[in-house]
Formats: C-alpha cells, structure tokens, sequence
C-alpha cells in the first residue's frame, strides 16, 4: 500500500532488449529508511531495473514515480544518490584527488556560474567523515584501494545529502574483511542518518544483518518482502541455491 513515505513506486515495468525479455511486469514500492537488497542470478535485470528507475534507461511498458512524480518529468535530483556498476575501475587511472572526486557531486548540482563556496568544503569535509576517509583527502584516487575507492563513490554520491542511495553491486572485488566494514557503513548512513538505501548484489549473505527489505528478480520480481519473510519464502530457495543458512542467521 502506498502512504506519504514512499519515494519510488515501479508500476508493471518491462524492458526488452533487442526482442529478448528482460524485465517482465515488475510492481513494488520503495519507502522512506528502508535498506533493500535486489537479488538475482546473472542476466536477471537487476542492473537495468536500477537504471529504468533513475531514468538512465526509458521502460519498454510501465511507469516510475520518484517522490510522486513521473520519472520522465523528475528533476529533483538531489534527493537521490547513485554509484554505478564498477565505478571504481575508471576511478585507478582518474588523475584527482579525493576532495576533487567528491567535489564533483557539489559541481553537478549547481548552475552556472559553478562557484564553490564555504558551504560547499564544508559539505565535502562532512561527506567524506561519514564514510570515514577525511585523512586521505589530499590523496590521488588511483593510490587507493578498491574499498577506500568506493568509499570515495560514495560519498561523492551522499554530499547533497540525498534521501535516498542506489548502488550496483558495490562491494565487487574487495575482500571480505573490507565488504564488512562497507557494510557497517552503509548501515550507520541508513539508520543514523536516515538514507534510504537500494543495493543491488550478489552478496546473499548481506541480508543477514542489514537489509530489512529484499526483491528478488529473474526477469519477473519473485519475491518482495521483510528478511522474515525471505527466510520463510520456498520460492526463493532456487536463487539463493545452498546459501540459505546464510541468508536466515541472524547475528
């Protein structure tokens, strides 16, 4: 049911491409604190279902509403925060410091003339506390490792202090340890700081202490729910394969 807290609302949705399926009438709500895990199988659509959302790809059938408005005629983009698919890949050859890639979201959003402004270091300096990387401020992107990077990202993503903070499979490639302290992180901006976060991943095991909210594709949305009722749903135990246990252990 739709009430005032809700911030996206994706109504029978599809998307083809080139004839072939992707995404075949898809309908869910996002709703103001949630944090929500998008799970699925490769080649289930979970990246272009994100991309449909934020307007980057046009749906072939159906409707978004971003904050009650039809996403074709958005433009608040400052609530909403995003980190693509392998962001950190073009971040090792980007010849910038850290400050200069978080000043970037600052830049994005304002209109010509773009002068920076206090207000503006200051936003940046809190950003990067949030995701705690303020002492490598001076830093060049490309030293960084791949978790530092994409805590950069994402603070690039939440400087215009947005509601709410999309991100596509943002812990590939880093290690366990990292993916855990990510985690934490994206679960302090959740909770303390009241952004709604989506995260699309193929992390089953994320679910089993952070994310209240899980939508499972495969090309058709197979389930949407609480984590309880994930781990009590028989229809996703073919996604998720053996890590069930995972998913359901609560720490």
């Amino acid at each position: 049911m739709e009430t005032d807290k809700t911030q996206v609302r994706v109504e029978n949705v599809a998307f083809s491409y080139r004839a072939i399926p992707v995404l075949i009438d898809i309908s869910f709500l996002i709703t103001r604190g949630d944090f929500l895990a998008v799970l699925g199988p490769n080649g289930s659509g979970k990246s272009t279902l994100v991309k449909i959302i934020l307007g980057l790809l046009p749906a072939g059938e159906g409707n978004v509403t971003l904050f009650g408005e039809n996403v074709r005629r958005f433009s608040q983009w400052s609530k909403i925060g995003y980190v693509p698919q392998r962001a950190t890949q073009s971040g090792t050859l980007f010849p910038a410091s850290v400050q200069e890639v978080v000043s970037m979201g600052v830049l994005s959003k304002k209109r010509f003339p773009k002068i920076f402004k206090y207000r503006d270091r200051k936003a940046i300096e809190i950003a990067l506390e949030r995701v705690d990387m303020s002492k490598f401020g001076k830093r060049r992107i490309g030293e960084l490792s791949g978790g530092q990077q994409q805590r950069v990202f994402i603070a690039r993503a939440i400087v215009n202090e947005p509601e709410i903070l999309f991100l596509d499979e943002p812990t590939a490639g880093v290690d366990a340890s990292t993916q855990q302290r990510f985690y934490e992180m994206l679960d302090m901006l959740n909770k303390e700081h009241d952004i709604t976060i989506v995260m699309v991943t193929h992390d089953v095991g994320v679910v089993t202490k952070h994310v209240n909210k899980i939508a499972c594709l495969n090309q058709r949305l197979v389930f949407h729910g609480t984590h309880d009722e994930f781990c009590s749903s028989h229809v996703v135990q073919e996604i998720v394969r053996g890590e069930h246990h995972l998913v359901c252990h609560r720490h």
